[in-house]
């Protein structure tokens, strides 16, 4: 809804929106959201608040209000103060030929790289759960309700989303076989990866990175909210003809583990046999061809841990 209230930065009337998340008042083509506004009623000169009978009745209690209701309806994003730019209507400063936010992309430098890990949200599927990750960050401080900055929390279980697996500390994983050239090939569709498909795959000698494409990606798995265990993986002895008979000592899938749903502990086993292996687990592979790339990864350092959320490109 709209009213006209009487600005106390300009003494002049103005138009107030109430969009039922904030409330912002256009001044001379600029936006003021409702906290800013509050500021400057305060520190107004009393002969100028006492002309103003009706806005200090109104505007505390728009400000209470809004507030309230955007904290409730929208608990991830609403604290955040509002960006130029972004919202509809004639108080917008922004423009189209310079936009304030970048766009969100999956591609960069014109086809030349590839973003493969997920993004976090609140949808992202969790293991053996029906339901989906809901909430993973929220602010504990935030400059819309005064603090000099918007301070965030943080927290993920470690086998979300794209991240890296290891037998023993993360912090101690090779930098140099997490980057490096990488073969990006597709698995023959509706199959686990057993030995006789890994013979099939014909992966010559000296390859040691491989990022496995399978029917996870064609069925979108790691998109889908509940956890699936019909997904594609491999099985024990897929696992070992791989340590056996390649170079592999990097291998990549496309969903949230790299072992078969009905073969966990022993594709696992099999795994870990070669001390140097590293398993990056829920690449993101839709969209790109396959073929020899140059693979970036990179995880956080978490000491002690097994496991950990990794960020990684392709480079053509």
């Amino acid at each position: 809804m709209s009213m006209i209230m009487i600005s106390p930065l300009t003494n002049e009337l103005c138009l107030c929106h109430c969009d039922c998340v904030n409330v912002h008042f256009c001044i001379k083509s600029k936006v003021i959201n409702c906290d800013a506004l509050l500021y400057a009623y305060i520190h107004t000169p009393t002969a100028m608040k006492n002309s103003h009978t009706l806005l200090s009745h109104l505007l505390p209690f728009l400000c209470t209000l809004s507030l309230r209701y955007s904290a409730q309806a929208f608990p991830d994003f609403a604290a955040y103060p509002s960006i130029p730019g972004t919202d509809s209507g004639d108080c917008s400063i922004g423009s189209g030929d310079n936009p304030l936010v970048p766009p969100r992309r999956e591609v960069y430098d014109q086809g030349r790289i590839f973003d493969i890990s997920h993004r976090y949200t609140t949808e992202m599927p969790l293991w053996e759960s029906e339901e989906e990750l809901g909430y993973l960050m929220w602010l504990t401080r935030s400059m819309r309700n005064g603090s000099v900055a918007n301070f965030s929390t943080f927290k993920l279980g470690l086998y979300i989303g794209t991240h890296v697996h290891s037998g023993f500390d993360v912090d101690l994983l090779d930098l140099q076989l997490l980057n490096g050239l990488a073969l990006l090939i597709d698995v023959p569709r509706d199959k686990n990866i057993t030995a006789e498909v890994m013979k099939s795959l014909d992966i010559p000698k000296g390859v040691q990175r491989v990022l496995f494409r399978t029917s996870n990606t064609d069925r979108r798995l790691m998109f889908k909210k509940g956890f699936d265990a019909s997904y594609v993986g491999f099985k024990e002895d897929g696992a070992k003809w791989l340590v056996e008979n390649t170079d592999i000592k990097l291998v990549g899938v496309d969903y949230l583990s790299a072992a078969a749903y009905d073969h966990l502990v022993p594709s696992r086993l099999a795994f870990l046999e070669s001390r140097d292996m590293i398993i990056v687990e829920g690449l993101k592979l839709d969209d790109v061809a396959a073929g020899v790339y140059s693979l970036r990864c990179l995880p956080l350092r978490l000491v002690g841990s097994e496991a950990s959320p990794i960020r990684c490109i392709l480079m053509k």
